[in-house]
């Protein structure tokens, strides 16, 4: 291939990149809560909402039930919680695919599964956690994996522009990895055992571009990495 039509393929998907990035922050609405509550944003009672509840929302709506939400109280926060990313947004299965299969290593695994994270408190206002991974062996067998740590505090979002506080969980202090380094989760509560969360990277936009997801309780006791 001549080195003007490598060119031309290259700057064709460095606009398309663009272009996906664009309608990605779009379909995220506004950065700012729309003033609905957390009942009238998933048309049922917050107390009862599941997954499949915030599952079925735009990607917007879901960013709208992030604002909505308060942040968990900090010292609540302990145990395992399972997690599942959210779906929605042109770049919904880009985000899902680094999630599961690069975001365990730096690398690409495609035996690899996130599977939840785990928080563990240090003080008043600071702790720490882990990223849980499954990952399927030669014959099949099944192992988890506990990686991937943070740093934990509760306080105003970067996200949003309601502010209100979020519980914070970052990577930098815990990860040399060039992407992973960047990554900031937020996670707020819906109810005791559901958490709405959002988290994001320098290279994808950071706060301008969150990849929603939830975590799930009750949680399971803390093991440790």
């Amino acid at each position: 291939m001549k080195r003007s039509g490598l060119l031309k393929i290259l700057t064709a998907c460095g606009l398309l990149n663009v272009a996906l990035f664009v309608i990605n922050v779009r379909q995220a609405g506004e950065r700012a809560p729309d003033g609905r509550s957390m009942e009238e944003i998933l048309g049922v009672d917050p107390a009862k909402a599941t997954y499949a509840d915030v599952e079925k929302l735009s990607r917007a709506d879901t960013m709208q039930l992030f604002f909505a939400a308060p942040a968990p109280e900090f010292g609540s926060m302990q145990g395992e919680y399972r997690a599942k990313v959210l779906s929605g947004g042109v770049l919904g299965p880009a985000t899902a695919f680094f999630t599961h299969h690069v975001f365990p290593t730096g690398l690409m695994d495609l035996q690899a599964q996130w599977e939840g994270k785990a928080f563990t408190a240090q003080g008043e206002n600071a702790g720490w956690g882990y990223n849980i991974f499954s990952r399927k062996g030669c014959g099949g067998e099944q192992a988890l994996l506990r990686t991937r740590k943070m740093r934990t505090y509760v306080g105003p979002t970067t996200i949003g522009k309601d502010g209100k506080d979020s519980f914070h969980l970052d990577y930098a202090p815990e990860n040399r990895h060039v992407i992973i380094h960047t990554m900031h989760d937020e996670i707020r509560q819906v109810n005791e055992n559901l958490y709405i969360c959002a988290g994001y990277m320098a290279p994808s936009g950071g706060p301008l571009n969150p990849g929603p997801f939830v975590l799930m309780g009750p949680p399971t006791a803390w093991l440790g990495v």
